[in-house]
């Protein structure tokens, strides 16, 4: 049976003009291997809302389980929520339970609940809070999407909050083979393999450092005999 599958949307101005680095991307597809769960796209939208809701729809629709990060925190540009809230036909507004958490939150720490932190309180009608234990305001589930903010920390001990909640399947295994040859020299063997082995994934990712050069060769697969195999008979193919 196939693992299920996920998509991530990245939200924020910040990613695309190149002033800050996405590191939620890499940290979700390790934990999602390890889970059993397939990424399948990433997506990166601007703070436009027409294309924040569109993106969700189709992935929402596309995949098993879609994240979002990013554009839920208390500034006018945060529009996550409310992009969210839209593209499932939601009435969004502040929710008591949410409120209560920020409330507690901002006493022991001696800053106001003003307006602008209230925002993040807004919570589509029928989502469940994702617990944030770093910061406290909470992101959402509703329906297979997980809204969770962009601050690595933060982003990723929402994921800890959720995947537990999550059917998995089979964890990915991967072995990989340096071969000090062009990528024009094995591509015929790799093509072989990787019709031999249709039911894994063979990838080839060259490198040149130090006057060398080569390819890092990748077998994949939820099966550690057949991943095994594959490895063996390409070391055999290529006489390594």
């Amino acid at each position: 049976m196939a693992n299920p599958t996920a998509a991530m949307l990245v939200i924020g101005d910040e990613i695309l003009s190149g002033r800050t680095r996405d590191a939620n991307m890499h940290y979700l597809a390790g934990e999602l291997t390890k889970h059993g769960i397939d990424l399948k796209e990433v997506r990166i939208v601007s703070d436009d809302h027409p294309a924040i809701v569109t993106a969700v729809q189709a992935l929402s629709k596309a995949y098993d389980t879609v994240f979002t990060s990013g554009g839920i925190g208390p500034t006018h540009d945060d529009i996550t929520a409310d992009c969210i809230a839209e593209a499932f036909g939601a009435r969004i507004d502040v929710r008591d339970d949410a409120r209560e958490i920020l409330k507690a939150h901002y006493a022991k720490t001696g800053f106001d609940l003003n307006a602008a932190r209230l925002r993040m309180a807004r919570i589509p009608d029928g989502a469940a809070l994702i617990d944030n234990p770093v910061s406290m305001a909470p992101g959402f589930t509703i329906g297979n999407v997980h809204v969770m903010a962009g601050v690595p920390q933060v982003f990723q001990a929402m994921v800890a909050s959720v995947l537990p909640t999550l059917t998995g399947g089979a964890p990915l295994l991967s072995q990989t083979l340096r071969v000090f040859r062009g990528e024009g020299d094995i591509a015929e063997t790799l093509a072989q393999l990787a019709e031999q082995y249709s039911d894994l994934s063979v990838g080839c990712y060259p490198f040149q450092k130090d006057g060398a050069f080569g390819a890092n060769i990748v077998v994949r697969g939820s099966e550690g005999t057949r991943v095994d195999a594959a490895i063996t008979q390409l070391s055999r193919d290529l006489k390594l």
